[in-house]
């Protein structure tokens, strides 16, 4: 599987060291230098680079990473396609997949430590979609994105 990873300045040491721990469990992962120089980068740009590469299929899925986690978050969900969840916990990764299908990970780096967070990444991606009833609020979410009202969807379509 191959994952995609991208920080600002404030989250370049810890998406590196998530980088390493998903290397070592055998996933392909590609972390994105931003922020690896010392200058301050603004997160949008790459939240936008990791989250087009997962809607483009370029990458399986992503892991972001900035200060408070809600900026990435934000900027990757503008991207059609993207489901990205900002979590703190291995439970609330767990759910995201199995209920949302998250396909970007949002952390943390002032409230996640290193340990946490390879933690979190490994239970996230080794998670699948449980579809079923899930399926139908992925399949509304999809439909927000393209300007139409979910609650007009047919039901059980």
């Amino acid at each position: 599987m191959k994952i995609i990873l991208g920080s600002d300045h404030r989250g370049h040491e810890l998406i590196e060291a998530i980088a390493a721990h998903l290397e070592g469990e055998g996933y392909q992962a590609h972390a994105l230098a931003g922020g690896s120089d010392g200058q301050a980068c603004d997160y949008p740009d790459q939240a936008y680079m990791v989250a087009t590469a997962v809607a483009s299929g370029l990458a399986d899925r992503g892991v972001l990473v900035c200060g408070s986690g809600i900026g990435m978050s934000m900027a990757a969900n503008k991207v059609d396609g993207v489901r990205a969840a900002l979590v703190a916990d291995v439970d609330a990764a767990v759910m995201s997949r199995k209920h949302n299908d998250a396909n970007v990970l949002c952390l943390a780096a002032t409230r996640v430590g290193t340990e946490l967070a390879c933690t979190i990444a490994s239970a996230w991606l080794a998670e699948a979609f449980e579809g079923g009833r899930h399926e139908r609020r992925v399949e509304k979410m999809a439909a927000i994105e393209r300007g139409e009202d979910p609650a007009e969807m047919v039901a059980n379509a």
